[in-house]
């Protein structure tokens, strides 16, 4: 009888599981977060929302904008995460986001929240450029150690200064749109025509001018904050900086698409996405993140790091793209490197 019971128990605890599992809604998230986040972001928003399984559409950023825009009449996903806020404001602009104010959002940085209603995204984390100064190369030509962007104008510096292109990498994108705003469009552009000049390529990537600079094969490298750091971690000889002006920079954010069909889910995702918990997470991989206090700072960050970010207008940036980019392209498209 004991053994009949027990027997009937199991069976019946097996079976709630199923039904339980069964009850999960498949949640479609399109992401531009990198393979190895993708695993620990699920394990924890699944924990923090048991009925939700989250299914990612992952690819950098400039694809999954423009697969969005292609879904426009008739979208695939529930929600975006760890994606440009610049490209989610098109989103909105475009009516395609849900409007949700997750719980808690009202705590974290003032720049991380939408603060032109309807409320649709809430940013995660903030990523920045930064230079990459090969000081070892510098060395061979008395390059000193720049403390401004004009320091980058110098003769000693032609043909030794890579950056990511504007078009294809968003890191290349925030600090063209940095420098537009921070210094002025005329001034950004004479800025910008005198960097050309010293210029070696236009690389495809927002890392790659830093690993570049760091295995000694350019003086200079534009890049993320957090390559720069790694990459003076393992025991490049650069220093990583932000120059006095300031820095452009951008934000990764979430939000819920417009129709969903999980929404009562999909908001529970976004709550998550406003807590400590969450923003533990992103520390992981980036410096600056939306909730106040949570810090995990990696070895060789530039201590100027986030006081160094100008006043950034995300809006401006999502506005301007297509101009910006239109007149970048005309005038140094030349020295693009070519893509793999």
């Amino acid at each position: 009888m004991k053994a009949w019971l027990a027997g009937g128990l199991a069976l019946a605890v097996a079976f709630g599981a199923g039904d339980a599992l069964a009850q999960r809604s498949k949640v479609t998230i399109y992401t531009g977060l990198e393979n190895d986040q993708l695993g620990p972001f699920k394990a924890s928003i699944e924990k923090a929302v048991p009925e939700a399984e989250v299914v990612w559409v992952r690819d950098s950023t400039g694809v999954i904008t423009a697969r969005f825009m292609a879904e426009k009449d008739n979208p695939r996903a529930d929600m975006v995460m760890g994606l440009a806020a610049s490209s989610l404001l098109v989103f909105e602009k475009a009516g395609l986001l849900q409007e949700y104010k997750p719980k808690g959002a009202d705590q974290l940085k003032e720049q991380f929240r939408d603060t032109k209603g309807p409320y649709t995204w809430t940013g995660m984390d903030a990523y920045l450029g930064v230079v990459c100064f090969n000081t070892a190369e510098a060395a061979k030509s008395s390059v000193k150690t720049p403390a401004s962007w004009n320091d980058l104008l110098v003769p000693g510096l032609k043909g030794k200064v890579v950056m990511p292109h504007p078009a294809s990498s968003g890191t290349g994108y925030l600090m063209v749109a940095g420098w537009l705003q921070s210094m002025g469009e005329e001034a950004g552009w004479k800025f910008m025509d005198g960097l050309h000049e010293n210029i070696a390529a236009y690389l495809h990537s927002g890392s790659a001018p830093c690993v570049q600079a760091a295995r000694g094969e350019r003086t200079v490298g534009l890049a993320l904050d957090m390559r720069g750091a790694s990459e003076k971690t393992k025991g490049a000889p650069i220093e990583v900086i932000v120059p006095k002006e300031g820095t452009g920079w951008e934000l990764e954010a979430s939000a819920i698409v417009k129709g969903s069909k999980n929404l009562a889910v999909a908001q529970k995702i976004a709550d998550w996405s406003a807590t400590k918990e969450a923003n533990e997470l992103y520390s992981k991989s980036y410096a600056v993140v939306a909730f106040p206090g949570v810090k995990n700072t990696p070895p060789n960050y530039p201590a100027n790091g986030e006081a160094g970010m100008i006043k950034n207008d995300l809006g401006w940036m999502a506005e301007n793209r297509e101009r910006v980019l239109a007149e970048w392209s005309k005038r140094y498209e030349s020295k693009a490197a070519p893509k793999n």
